[in-house]
């Protein structure tokens, strides 16, 4: 029987040695124009920057109220486009027994709004307020998080920043990030936009937080940059790094209270996955275009994460992918990387202990096994929902499909159309006009899976 969701989930695993029985259940596909809830305003026109869904940068159940939060990002275009920023309040029916999942129903759309209640807004810092250094209401929604009184805590890569508000989307405050995390140039200038050579620390450009989440007792945040800083790494090139930062705060405080280092997997080992193709990653590619994407509580100390590549079927053509997995990583050991720099090297520094990391699912493995061959290329949000009727749980993994749309270099957007059993693509289709016959926008994906943790 589908049914949806209730609010009985276990928020502090049990947390074995070993990892959890995953079980691959279903994969469902939504298609790229689904509207969201703004569309039922009257008068509100069908387009892609107004009410397009946006799918699954990061995707959070509520155990008291039985709903999942959807979180789009900065909105279609690459932050180029004007794009209320929002989160898709979802029912997602699924079957007690299995943990099959239906299409998701878009309950709600919740517009993100500043203390001058106008929509926190997609476009770039430079695009929307004129000027690289001043960040403003400019805002790329990557992670998300609910907390007490179903307040929202949201991740942003171009800060990077964290953020908490109302249930109705209203703003409450900034957290404080750590100033080693700001993109500055070499002359000590704020750059919220630029990457490098003109950025010479902090994070780079679209590697801001991708991820968070509340820990069991609700009294930390934990958020992940998705990529090293980039002056951290051999030749001081974050492109070059294994390490990853992972942001505590004090919720009561709002206070950045640790970091901690959590190291990628080698593109030695990923590029050993298939030694006859010819696309391996390089030099540059491991702490660029392997990254991380969610992150979600276990316990006060223990999480999932989802570490990815970045290809697969999306707006960009890439090769085919090797690394979508979900780790087990725990802090209890782990340095306090706050005052430490990464530069220079891409081994870590003397004493330096890094995060306890353990393979927990490897999902290109799991959807090939069950004969899947488009596999999306951004695997981002990751949710343990409610407990099926056997005591497993729940959990979805979901697909941001960047809107299925696509930039020039002079800033004018596109529809990206495919056709996957040829492999047909344009990507010169006008924004918001019909693809060509036979051809179709990248669709959104969630896929279920049950899990045993208790075995």
């Amino acid at each position: 029987m589908i049914r949806t969701a209730t609010a009985t989930v276990l928020l502090a695993l049990a947390t074995p040695a070993f990892a959890a029985d995953w079980t691959l259940v279903s994969k469902i596909e939504t298609p790229a124009t689904q509207s969201d809830a703004t569309r039922l305003k009257k008068g509100t026109a069908d387009a892609a920057n107004l009410n397009r869904f946006g799918f699954y940068s990061d995707l959070v159940f509520d155990a008291k109220t039985g709903y999942w939060y959807a979180l789009s990002d900065r909105g279609p275009g690459g932050g180029l486009i004007d794009y209320a920023t929002r989160v898709q309040r979802l029912r997602i029916p699924y079957d007690a027994a299995t943990g099959a999942i239906g299409q998701p129903v878009i309950d709600k759309t919740i517009l993100l709004s500043g203390e001058d209640q106008l929509p926190f807004n997609g476009l770039n810092p430079l695009w929307l307020n004129g000027d690289v250094a001043t960040l403003g209401a400019s805002f790329d929604p990557e992670g998300l998080a609910v907390g007490k009184g179903g307040h929202f805590y949201v991740a942003d890569e171009y800060g990077p920043s964290v953020y908490e508000f109302t249930s109705s989307g209203q703003f409450i405050r900034a957290f404080s990030t750590p100033n080693n995390l700001v993109a500055r140039t070499a002359n000590n200038m704020l750059d919220y936009v630029n990457g490098r050579p003109t950025i010479v620390r902090g994070r780079q450009d679209n590697r801001g937080f991708e991820g968070i989440t509340l820990n069991a007792s609700g009294k930390k945040l934990y958020a992940v940059m998705q990529d090293p800083l980039v002056n951290e790494g051999g030749s001081n090139d974050g492109r070059r790094s294994r390490n990853v930062r992972v942001v505590e705060f004090d919720v009561e405080s709002g206070a950045a209270t640790a970091q901690y280092v959590y190291r990628l997997e080698p593109i030695s080992a990923l590029n050993a996955i298939d030694p006859s193709t010819a696309d391996d990653f390089s030099a540059t590619n491991q702490g660029r275009s392997i990254g991380l994407s969610a992150i979600h509580a276990l316990s006060d100390t223990d999480f999932l994460v989802l570490e990815r590549d970045n290809r697969g079927l999306g707006v960009e053509v890439t090769a085919a992918p090797l690394h979508k997995r979900v780790y087990r990583i725990s802090l209890s050991g782990a340095s306090d990387v706050s005052a430490v720099s990464l530069a220079g090297s891409n081994d870590l520094p003397a004493g330096v202990v890094a995060v306890g990391k353990a393979p927990e699912l490897d999902i290109l493995a799991a959807l090939h096994a069950a004969g899947a061959t488009d596999i999306p290329e951004k695997l981002e949000g990751l949710a343990i929902g409610p407990r099926l009727a056997d005591g497993r749980h729940l959990i979805l993994i979901g697909s941001d499909n960047d809107y299925s749309v696509t930039q020039s270099g002079a800033g004018e957007q596109f529809e990206v159309c495919v056709n996957r059993g040829t492999g047909e693509r344009v990507s010169n289709v006008p924004l918001d006009d019909d693809c060509p016959a036979g051809l179709e926008r990248i669709p959104g994906t969630l896929i279920s899976f049950a899990v045993d943790f208790s075995h």
